[in-house]
């Protein structure tokens, strides 16, 4: 062959060709064999970029003739195939990355990345849908409740692992298990509440609080039944001091809400300094992502309870005192609470009707002292 050059090695020869990413030349290896009355002749490798020399090329020759090898040309279409099968190959871990190109403004993504990486990526992450069994499901699930995870995080990862499933068989992209395993039952209607005496003992604790951002924190959302996350994104722009309203933006419902800026919240707002766009900024000056070890500080100051949750304690808190004044009716509770549906308010219903009893009562000390008759 041409510009061939045979070495001390049977049938593995070289030719003189530049260098790759540097200056200079390096030799291509080759190897001849024969097979089935034909000569065959494959290139092995590069002096530099591959490493390869006269005897590496010789032993490859070995177990060409052998059949131990494949080429270079065979490896190349091996590996295209398995590319080619991979594309068709729809994986619990290909099909997570598919759904967060599609859904990547879904709120709590973040959250799903975590438990996907947590917990349903180690035990599916590498296997297709259809290839889980209905035991297998079971299994997982149950699996995670030995393991003494919380009822409500179990089912949030059920449910992810059902999203999942639900959006490839939507696009038609694999098969699906028929059954989709069960979902524990979850009983997370905790209404928390502060009564008369903590609610003043907890308002005197932020009255003197050193950290002004986290008592003026809390006071708004006891004020305004605000969730923590809205509290957190809440910006300057966002309050209409000239109509009495806050504006809140990307709920957790999904749509924008207003309720009404109390007298009581103004005056808050009105303390709470103003050097950045955020109403309760965290360091400097950004939006604040936490605020645990401040807001606990100051509930065992001011003695609350060990289980009580203080911001998402103080929105339950909030609402608590408007459905227990009976002044306030469900529709405008769940307005003010911006509760996507009535189902969500409804936990506080009997506190409604606890103060209807009381109404009830009232014409009973009415009638008894201005009706009937007195007692002789």
């Amino acid at each position: 062959m041409p510009n061939r050059i045979n070495t001390d090695y049977p049938g593995v020869c070289f030719r003189v060709a530049d260098r790759i990413g540097r200056a200079g030349t390096e030799k291509v290896y080759y190897i001849r064999f024969t097979r089935d009355g034909k000569v065959i002749e494959e290139k092995v490798g590069r002096q530099y970029s591959d490493a390869m020399t006269p005897a590496r090329a010789a032993a490859i020759r070995a177990d060409r003739i052998e059949g131990k090898r494949e080429s270079r040309k065979e490896v190349r279409q091996t590996r295209e195939k398995q590319r080619q099968e991979e594309a068709h190959h729809w994986t619990f871990d290909k099909l997570w990355n598919e759904y967060k190109l599609q859904k990547y403004n879904v709120k709590g993504l973040f959250i799903d990345e975590n438990r996907y990486k947590n917990h349903v990526q180690p035990t599916f992450g590498c296997r297709e849908p259809g290839q889980v069994t209905p035991l297998e499901l079971d299994q997982f699930r149950t699996g995670m409740e030995h393991r003494g995870m919380a009822p409500a995080t179990v089912r949030n990862v059920m449910e992810l692992l059902r999203r999942i499933i639900h959006f490839a068989q939507k696009r038609q992209l694999c098969s699906v298990p028929p059954y989709l395993g069960e979902l524990p039952q979850v009983n997370n209607q905790k209404t928390e509440d502060l009564n008369p005496e903590q609610l003043t003992r907890l308002w005197e604790v932020l009255e003197n609080d050193p950290n002004r951002t986290a008592a003026n924190l809390m006071k708004f959302a006891l004020l305004t039944g605000m969730r923590k996350g809205e509290l957190f994104k809440l910006r300057w722009p966002d309050i209409d001091f000239s109509r009495n309203f806050i504006h809140i933006k990307d709920p957790k419902n999904g749509q924008d809400q207003k309720i009404p800026l109390s007298a009581a919240a103004w005056e808050v707002l009105e303390s709470q300094p103003k050097d950045s766009e955020f109403v309760f900024p965290g360091r400097g000056g950004i939006q604040r992502v936490d605020i645990n070890k401040a807001v606990n500080r100051i509930k065992r100051a001011a003695g609350l309870p060990g289980d009580f949750r203080p911001l998402h304690g103080l929105r339950h808190s909030f609402a608590s005192m408007l459905a227990s004044s009976g002044k306030v009716d469900m529709y405008t509770l769940q307005k003010l609470m911006t509760h996507k549906s009535p189902m969500m308010t409804q936990r506080y219903a009997h506190m409604r009707d606890e103060s209807l009893k009381r109404a009830s009562n009232l014409v009973d000390e009415i009638i008894a002292g201005d009706v009937r008759p007195k007692k002789q």
